[in-house]
């Protein structure tokens, strides 16, 4: 096992970024500690050379340009707040509208586009990042003084980990989860639409035109949105509306670990399982990338990459039906997700 550290650039504050590089069992994850952002992610395959499976930048200005969130560790409250606002206890907070006539990811300025403090450390089975961050309170329009620590690592097992754990002192909706986009195949090497996917739900949160969520829970099969066995994600893609961007209820007890995905790439064999605590999963298709600049020349178009983006459901804080997503003094939020990664002969 290793960590390498070095500058990854200069913000325009004068601040360093740097880039962490960490080796485990047979996989190599660099992050940074500008946004807690997963960089790159190489992974072997048998059929061919490794290769990295992040869809990203090669220098720090792309991340802090970084309008599909590509890597970020986003929130205070990850995915949208219907109408950029929301009510507790009897207050009204609103947040910057940065989609539309909505809130994303945590407003102009989310945990993605802010510099953490990082310490890279080693643990018997895995080396990992400590990100910390400390939010003011009404950053974003958000209440509260808030604390973030999550943790990025690789284990000798070859699984990324990411634990995310928060602490405010007001009650305060928190949401977090990686915005990364994996490409299987290699990032740069066409479309996601042969991987074949398995999610672990039953149902799905019904959205409307802007992804808002109406409040009902629909169930997913049959039809485009059942993934109860492993199918191409372009298999009903126009039956879907020509993408996905959608919550799906994951099985099990929430706040235990379980199974909540599959995914294999049949060209190169590689396969990745998620597990994880969160109630939701929000499984997206890069409906909104457009030629745009990634690494070393890549261009990644539509359909570039696909996330699976653990996390409470969007517009909680709207939607007290749904998930409990309101922490403060006397409950802490913590949540834990692994993406397992195979590869076959």
């Amino acid at each position: 096992m290793k960590i390498s550290k070095k500058t990854f650039g200069l913000l325009s504050s004068g601040k360093k970024a740097h880039l962490y590089t960490l080796k485990a069992g047979e996989l190599s994850l660099s992050v940074t500690d500008f946004g807690a952002t997963l960089v790159s992610l190489v992974v072997p395959s048998r059929r061919e050379a490794p290769r990295d499976v992040l869809l990203g930048y090669s220098t720090l200005e792309g991340y802090t340009h970084n309008k599909p969130h590509l890597g970020g560790t986003v929130g205070r409250y990850a995915n949208r707040v219907g109408g950029g606002r929301f009510t507790l206890n009897g207050s009204v907070y609103e947040l910057p509208r940065n989609d539309g006539a909505h809130t994303l990811h945590g407003g102009l300025r989310g945990f993605d586009k802010l510099l953490w403090k990082a310490d890279a450390y080693e643990e018997r089975d895995g080396v990992f990042v400590r990100f910390e961050l400390r939010s003011p309170d009404g950053e974003e329009g958000f209440p509260g003084n808030l604390k973030a620590v999550v943790s990025y690592g690789l284990t000798r097992s070859n699984e990324v980990v990411a634990d995310y754990a928060a602490r405010v002192d007001a009650p305060c909706p928190v949401n977090l989860t990686n915005h990364a986009y994996f490409n299987l195949a290699g990032e740069g090497r066409g479309t996601i639409l042969g991987h074949e996917v398995r999610l672990y739900a039953a149902s799905y949160v019904e959205v409307d035109a802007a992804l808002i969520p109406t409040g009902t829970l629909l169930p997913a099969a049959p039809g485009p949105f059942d993934f109860s066995v492993p199918k191409a994600i372009g298999r009903d893609l126009r039956a879907a509306g020509g993408g996905y961007d959608h919550c799906f209820v994951l099985g099990g007890e929430a706040g235990k670990l379980r199974p909540c995905a599959e995914v294999f790439e049949p060209s190169s064999g590689r396969a990745m399982r998620v597990f994880t605590t969160q109630p939701g999963l929000q499984f997206y298709t890069g409906n909104f990338l457009d030629a745009l600049p990634g690494k070393a020349g890549s261009i990644y178009g539509k359909h570039g990459g696909f996330c699976l983006e653990t996390q409470h459901f969007p517009d909680g804080p709207n939607r007290p039906d749904f998930p409990p997503c309101i922490f403060g003094p006397d409950r802490d939020y913590h949540e834990k997700t692994l993406f397992v990664f195979e590869w076959d002969a």
